[in-house]
Formats: C-alpha cells, structure tokens, sequence
C-alpha cells in the first residue's frame, strides 16, 4: 500500500521549485563568461570588402529589372 502523500507537501514543493527556478537561472548568468563585441561567430570578413546594404538593394533592384525586361521581350515575342 501507498504512504498517503501529505496535503501540505504538494504546495511547498511548488513553491521551492518557483523559488529556485530563477536563482539557478541567475547563477548561471553569473557564471557564464560574457561575450565581447570584438569577438565574431565564424569567420570575419572586413568591412571594407563587404558590399553595402545599399548596394546588395540596388543589385538586387538591378537583377529585377532584367528579369522584367526579359519577361515583358518574351510576351512581345510571342
């Protein structure tokens, strides 16, 4: 036969897991080593070879406008 399972245990194990679910959160904020911004993921490209966003927008604008061109020659081919 099963030990009856005391009213009041259910509500402080409740409470000891609410209670202890932030504090180990904030340890291990505290114990993680933080990142720098000089650190970077993967490899680093310098910015100086790096296109623009500006410029990625205006090949990408670039790129649309030949498919339309080619689109609109096919439909007047036709």
């Amino acid at each position: 036969r099963e030990a009856p399972v005391p009213k009041m245990l259910a509500p402080c194990l409740l409470r000891r897991v609410v209670l202890t679910a932030p504090l180990v959160f904030v340890v291990a904020l505290l114990l993680a080593e933080p990142v720098r911004s000089d650190q970077e993921a993967g490899t680093a490209i310098p910015a100086e070879s790096r296109p623009c966003v500006d410029c990625h927008a205006f090949e990408f604008m670039q790129r649309a406008l030949q498919d339309l061109k080619k689109t609109a020659y096919n439909l007047d081919t036709r």
